[in-house]
Order: C-alpha cells, then sequence, then structure tokens
C-alpha cells in the first residue's frame, strides 16, 4: 500500500493520454468501457472541446457483455460509426474491464479494418497506468504507420513532439512554443501533435531534427529516429535554457546525435529546491530559473531522462519522505498537504494531475518571467 495514494489525485490515466495525443488528427478513438466512462477525459483532462469536436466515442460496454464476451457488439457498433463518419483510422483502447477480462483486440482491430478499409490498430491500455505511456504509444504507432519516407530532409526544420493540453494547457501554451521556436530560426515543420493534421505529420520525416518538449514525446521520436535517423533533443525552450535547447538542436543537426541538455543542466543537489511532475518540463523551469535543484517524477516511461538530479518517485508515502527536507517546491497547488511546514509552494498548475480545478489560473510555461519567479524562491 506505500505506492498508493491517499491524499493527492493521481495522474491522468493512458486511456486520456491516447485520446488526448490523437484528438486532432482525424481518426476515431473508441474505449472500451461501460457507459459514461469517457467523461473523466471529455470534463477533466480535454480543453479542446470548447473549440472543436472528435470523433472519440465510449462502447458503452455491458456487464452481460463482458462476462459472455460478446466482441460482436463492439465489432458492429464500431463498424457502423466508421462508415458513416469515415475517420482517417480508428483506434481502440481499454478500460481495466476488458483488459483483466483478456479481449482480444488485435483480432478484433483485423476484423473491423477488413470491413471498413480503414486503418484500425490498438493501443494497449488498461487505466492502470498514468498518460505518458499512453500518448506515448499512441504517437509513436502514428510515427509507424503514417509518415512516409523523404525525398529529402529540409534544413532549419523541426518536429515538436508531446505537445498536448495535459503538460500545455494554457491557453496559447501551443502558439507559444511555435513562435519561441520560430524566433531562434528554425521552421516548425509539425507540432505533435495540437494545431496540424495528419497530413501535416505524415511529412514530419523531412524535418532535420525532433524537439521533445514533454516526455510523450519520446517514443515517437526514438521511431522517426529509427525510420529516418532524425535525431532528437528532450528539453522545452524556457526563459534563459531557451538558448541551451538551441544550441543542442543545432549540434544535433550538426553530429546526428541525439542531444539531453537537462541531464547536463541539472547538476547540483542538496539545495532543498524540488520540482515535481513531468521531467522534462519540470526540469526545464528549473533551469530557466538558473536553481538548482531536484525534479521528481512520479510519471512512468521516463527512464532515460533520470540522472542523480531527476529521480522517480513512486506513490505519495515516497514523495512525502523525499520532500521531508524541502525549503521550496514548484508543483501543482495540490501538492501542499504533503509538503513538510514551512516549505514554499510555487504554484503551477498541471492539467494532468489536478484537471479543471486550477484551468483559470493555468500559467502559460513560455511566457513566464522566470527571473520573478526565481526571486519568489529565494524570499
Amino acid at each position: 500500500m506505500n505506492t498508493s495514494y491517499r491524499i493527492i489525485p493521481c495522474y491522468t490515466g493512458d486511456v486520456s493520454g491516447v485520446c488526448s495525443a490523437l484528438f486532432e488528427l482525424g481518426g476515431m478513438v473508441v474505449i472500451h468501457d461501460p457507459s459514461g466512462c469517457n467523461s473523466t477525459y471529455n470534463t477533466h483532462d480535454e480543453t479542446r472541446w470548447y473549440d472543436h469536436d472528435s470523433l472519440i466515442f465510449i462502447s458503452g460496454l455491458a456487464e452481460i457483455d463482458a462476462v459472455f464476451g460478446n466482441d460482436q457488439k463492439l465489432i458492429d457498433d464500431t463498424v457502423d460509426a466508421a462508415l458513416n463518419l469515415h475517420p482517417k483510422f480508428i483506434t481502440l483502447v481499454n478500460s481495466p474491464i476488458p483488459y483483466l477480462n483478456g479481449t482480444d483486440f488485435e483480432a478484433i482491430c483485423r476484423i473491423i479494418e477488413s470491413r471498413t478499409c480503414i486503418p484500425t490498430f490498438y493501443i494497449p491500455t488498461n487505466g492502470m497506468h498514468d498518460y505518458v505511456p499512453g500518448a506515448g504509444a499512441a504517437l509513436a504507432e502514428i510515427a509507424k504507420r503514417f509518415v512516409s519516407v523523404p525525398e529529402g530532409k529540409k534544413p532549419g526544420s523541426v518536429n515538436l513532439l508531446g505537445v498536448t493540453p495535459l503538460d500545455f494547457a494554457a491557453d496559447g501554451s501551443a502558439e507559444s512554443l511555435r513562435e519561441t521556436v520560430e524566433r531562434a530560426g528554425f521552421s516548425v515543420h509539425s507540432c505533435w501533435a495540437m494545431g496540424d493534421s495528419l497530413e501535416t505529420l505524415s511529412h514530419s520525416g523531412e524535418a532535420a531534427v525532433n524537439l521533445v518538449v514533454s516526455a510523450m514525446g519520446l517514443p515517437a521520436a526514438k521511431v522517426l529516429r529509427e525510420r529516418f535517423g532524425t535525431p532528437y533533443v528532450a528539453g522545452t525552450p524556457l526563459g534563459s535554457f531557451s538558448e541551451t535547447v538551441f544550441a543542442s538542436m543545432r549540434r544535433a543537426t550538426e553530429t546526428g546525435e541525439n542531444q539531453f541538455p537537462l541531464l547536463e543542466r541539472l547538476n547540483q543537489t542538496d539545495s532543498g529546491i524540488f520540482a515535481i511532475g513531468e521531467p522534462i518540463t519540470m526540469g526545464s523551469v528549473l533551469a530557466a530559473m538558473e536553481l538548482p535543484g531536484t525534479v521528481l517524477c512520479p510519471l512512468e516511461h521516463c527512464e532515460s531522462l533520470l540522472n542523480k538530479n531527476t529521480l522517480a518517485v513512486v506513490g505519495e508515502e515516497e514523495a512525502e519522505t523525499m520532500l521531508k527536507n524541502a525549503k521550496v517546491v514548484i508543483a501543482d497547488p495540490l501538492y501542499r498537504p504533503i509538503l513538510p511546514k514551512g516549505a514554499k509552494l510555487i504554484e503551477l498548475p498541471h492539467e494532468a494531475f489536478s484537471g479543471r480545478c486550477f484551468r483559470k489560473t493555468m500559467k502559460n510555461l513560455f511566457t513566464i518571467d522566470y527571473d520573478a519567479l526565481r526571486k519568489e524562491a529565494s524570499l
């Protein structure tokens, strides 16, 4: 039970991660789950519903269907919807119930694809993991299936990988990221996956470098590296840290080698300063504040982003133990109850942690005054 949560919430689940990653790409996502369960994603994890719709459906799994393994209903309903709505692809994801029942989603996908002639694939979720592996697997599948072989590379072009409201929920965040990168002299080839279509993403092999701005973009970066040899840089261009990120991007295009500027920048310990959350964005926040500190990463599939100053933390109890000597903590406001007495909390609301609770005060990471934030931390 020491990995459970009793006070603070857990992070957004892998099913929501898939939905968020694929929201704007013109596909149809079918969540195999009892009716109504997609409201968690719609209500708490997705800000784009206010602007436009997406083909995200729930299968309406009934108890009798689950007990007797009635997969035909899922197949028929999905085929019927697809033939009426004509999505560019179909994605199946599942919740704990069909996972425990051992539903053969791969076979179901083959049947649906043969009846619709629409590319159909399964993202192996089960509702028991956080959003990073879910979104990461979804973007990796897009990279495998839909990115075409390029005729050549476009110098100075970059794909932005791992951009969804789960990590960048404040209004204008995606646009600010594009502007920041373009001011540095790069051209944004595609953004995975906010503001660009599947057609745009399909030409991502032409980019000279990939910029991974959150951990959910790392699996796609690895696929694009394997398929087209495109090097990637892991870092979010925030404040003064932007120049380090851009220098790493130029180095990556010159050498063809992947770059991890955060692992080089975060090299001091025992300062009493902690940042909690997704490791690339929160590490970049610390780097932009030019403060020595430690990033606590409570998310999965981030092993390659960890070092002595970016530590994995599992569960509320372990987080509380690691924070026992904290003086300053940069984190979502809902972390406050487990902080030690006297520790200062600098609030950075995170959609994937607190949902819509602090949506009105959500900060655009690319327009924050990090000098002022550093002064606040030192008071």
